[in-house]
């Protein structure tokens, strides 16, 4: 399989103002998002990146969209990359949410977890995966990808291929436009970095 950069879409005003987007239609960057859309292609326009793939949210498009400029790429949406279906929770503020009896699920059990009316962490983990398997399949092991998508799914991810239990996933931290390094070679699996902030650099 070939180097994947996971990359997080950038800052957006449901961010800033701590409301839970999920797959709400219309989230934009903000400036400060893309800033950080700018700064990822300049610190990853150098590499011999193959191919851009993208969540179909507008955020993580736009994110995508200065890369894919510089390289010369067209963005490959795919749908298996979207945000967590949170349900009836889309929309809703994390105090609000933060009061609700489920949230002690999510925060100490959260393989236990399914959000009203959406998805449960382990059917995200496993659509993640299956998606970035299917990406990988279709590029030589030599090859780098970029693929733009969301923090929950890039932390499940990372879970499963680095062996941390679901109920663990929460640990990491993909923080916005940041970037998450993978090479998957069959049974062998290396964690080359976690949440890169740009300016950075790579090693000849």
């Amino acid at each position: 399989m070939p180097t994947l950069f996971l990359i997080r879409h950038g800052e957006n005003d449901y961010l800033k103002k701590n409301i839970l987007p999920g797959r709400i239609p219309g989230v934009h960057l903000n400036d400060e998002g893309r800033q950080q859309a700018e700064a990822l292609a300049a610190a990853l326009k150098a590499l011999p990146i193959a191919a851009i793939y993208s969540s179909p949210l507008e955020r993580a498009v736009e994110t995508a969209s200065p890369l894919a400029h510089a390289k010369g790429l067209e963005i490959q949406v795919e749908p298996g990359l979207s945000d967590t279906d949170v349900g009836v929770w889309a929309g809703r503020s994390w105090k609000a949410l933060g009061r609700t009896k489920q949230w002690k699920v999510i925060q100490q059990t959260p393989s236990q977890f399914r959000f009203p009316g959406g998805e449960s962490f382990a059917e995200n983990q496993e659509r993640a995966v299956a998606t970035l398997e299917r990406i990988a399949a279709s590029h030589r092991k030599d090859k780098m990808v970029a693929v733009i998508f969301h923090a929950d799914p890039i932390k499940l991810a990372v879970a499963h291929y680095i062996g941390l239990p679901l109920d663990n996933f929460q640990r990491l931290t993909a923080r916005t436009g940041s970037v998450t390094i993978l090479k998957v070679d069959g049974p062998k699996i290396k964690l080359l970095a976690l949440n890169l902030i740009p300016p950075f650099c790579f090693p000849d």
